[in-house]
């Protein structure tokens, strides 16, 4: 009920409904984030299980480089592993890290190379990407360890 001089549905109302709505948010930003936390470590078991399979199979790692954004360059990295996918934009390195192989262009990281961060691994590679080519993640690893490209 409103207090003398507020009309119903007014400040009181508008402020509650600002307030549920806050916390209806902050529920699903947390829901989000759990699913994430259980997809990156679902995504991490198939990875390590993924690097004792290629190594028990003698699967050889291959240096890894890395292409500028526009797809122009390619970068040494110090890095050694199997790629994922054909356009080699991911791989997993043979320390059982996930790593997606692009980088800023410059003229120093063409005569340096460059090192890239390990990321978190999706379970669906390309997911949402505008080119439409996404896979799961358990069928790029099973690829390679059956010699595909």
């Amino acid at each position: 009920m409103s207090t003398p001089g507020e009309r119903p549905g007014g400040a009181a109302d508008d402020a509650s409904w600002q307030s549920r709505r806050r916390e209806a948010a902050a529920l699903h930003a947390e829901a989000l984030e759990r699913q994430q936390r259980a997809e990156t470590q679902q995504a991490r078991a198939l990875v390590a299980d993924f690097v004792r399979e290629v190594t028990a199979r003698g699967v050889a790692p291959e240096p890894l480089a890395a292409r500028s954004y526009d797809g122009r360059w390619r970068y040494r990295t110090p890095l050694r592993g199997w790629y994922l996918r054909r356009n080699q934009s991911v791989a997993i390195g043979t320390d059982g890290e996930f790593y997606v192989l692009t980088a800023p262009g410059s003229l120093r990281a063409r005569l340096t190379g460059v090192t890239p961060a390990p990321s978190d691994p999706p379970l669906i590679l390309g997911k949402g990407g505008r080119d439409g080519e996404s896979i799961d993640l358990a069928d790029a690893l099973a690829r390679v360890l059956a010699g595909g490209d």
